[in-house]
């Protein structure tokens, strides 16, 4: 599996592999970055991709073509911008989740969201961890950011989102 990935992908069981394909040309010929990987994570229905490009203007992009050309997402479901990449251990997590929540203004509302695949730590230690510096008010309806924890077996992604940050292709088309 890739190590240093900065999006997580969804896609539906058994098509990690064509998920991989269109994530990796929509990166390489549509956005433009040559050094893009793609990688199946050995969980179903979740890949992971490294572009040069910070992850959220990655999602800015991906969002800008479903807009025009939707028929291009065909096996991606969605693509969940990550900033930091660390063991999954709770020290870890806690650290990390400290230096993002930096980024939370006194005025701003948070909350703490686990998605964990293959681990034995539960979700209320993920949260009470990262969440335990962070004096900031907690909205769980409507937060302002959310400190999004990506479990994937023994790496841990951590990121600091707007809820409009996570790419939601069949959301999207839609609208």
């Amino acid at each position: 599996m890739l190590e240093d990935f900065n999006l997580l992908a969804t896609t539906s069981r058994g098509n990690e592999k064509p998920a991989c394909y269109e994530l990796l040309y929509l990166l390489k010929e549509d956005l433009g970055d040559a050094a893009a990987v793609v990688g199946k994570t050995g969980i179903s229905g979740l890949v992971v991709a490294k572009t040069i490009f910070n992850p959220y203007e990655a999602i800015d992009k991906l969002r800008a073509i479903l807009q025009e050309r939707p028929y291009k997402f065909r096996y991606t479901l969605r693509v969940i911008p990550i900033e930091r990449i660390v063991r999954t251990d709770l020290a870890e997590v806690k650290r990390v989740a400290a230096e993002l929540s930096q980024r939370i203004s006194e005025a701003e509302t948070f909350r703490v969201t686990v998605e964990k695949r293959f681990t034995s730590i539960r979700s209320g230690d993920f949260i009470k961890a990262a969440a335990e510096g962070i004096t900031r008010r907690v909205d769980l309806e409507k937060p302002d950011k959310i400190l999004l924890i990506e479990v994937v077996g023994g790496f841990t992604g951590l990121s600091l989102i707007k809820p409009r940050d996570i790419l939601t292709v069949v959301k999207e088309k839609l609208l």
